[in-house]
């Protein structure tokens, strides 16, 4: 069996780091006692429970601070793993696995997309989401991670495009100025 051949350093270092951000959000909770964080509801860019982390280890507290600040945490918009509620809400956990999942692909198979194709992916997250925010309906935990994962998705195969595009521009750069007279 052969082992796929990594499309590009950059974007295997973002999969990298977004894979790891992706696993240390769902594993926050599980470091965490059982029942510990039952109830983070507060509004993006506040830090209103942070006085609940002040005894949980370093990485635990530090992905829970990021999602104080981040996140709304509504509990009834959240998951709970080990009786603790998740540090970001159910459609930020989709976005997160979906942009792994899409620097993933991106780092080790070569594709061509269209943006607007990849903008499509944002349609189904515009819809539930902003339904919710101008209408009574309200959204359930299972929608919301597919429609940001969907998102997700998208949005970092659209950079990762991106991405490759800037880095095949450069590389055609470094190669047409290597056969220039007076450099060197």
């Amino acid at each position: 069996m052969k082992t796929p051949s990594v499309t590009s350093l950059p974007l295997f270092a973002v999969f990298i780091f977004c894979t790891v951000w992706a696993v240390l959000t769902v594993a926050a909770p599980l470091m965490v006692p059982s029942d510990t964080l039952v109830d983070l509801s507060g509004v993006v860019g506040g830090h209103e429970n942070e006085d609940q982390f002040d005894d949980l280890s370093a990485i635990p507290h530090a992905v829970y601070w990021l999602g104080d600040a981040e996140c709304h945490q509504l509990a009834n918009r959240s998951f709970f793993l080990n009786g603790n509620q998740m540090p970001f809400c159910a459609r930020d956990v989709g976005i997160f696995v979906g942009v792994a999942v899409g620097f993933g692909v991106a780092s080790f198979i070569r594709y061509k997309i269209h943006p607007l194709i990849a903008l499509a992916g944002l349609v189904p997250i515009a819809i539930d989401g902003g339904l919710q925010a101008v209408t009574s309906y309200e959204s359930n935990n299972i929608l919301r991670v597919v429609t940001g994962l969907i998102a997700g998705l998208a949005l970092s195969l659209l950079i990762a495009h991106f991405m490759l595009v800037l880095q095949e521009d450069s590389r055609k750069k470094r190669s047409a100025g290597e056969g220039k007279p007076g450099q060197e």
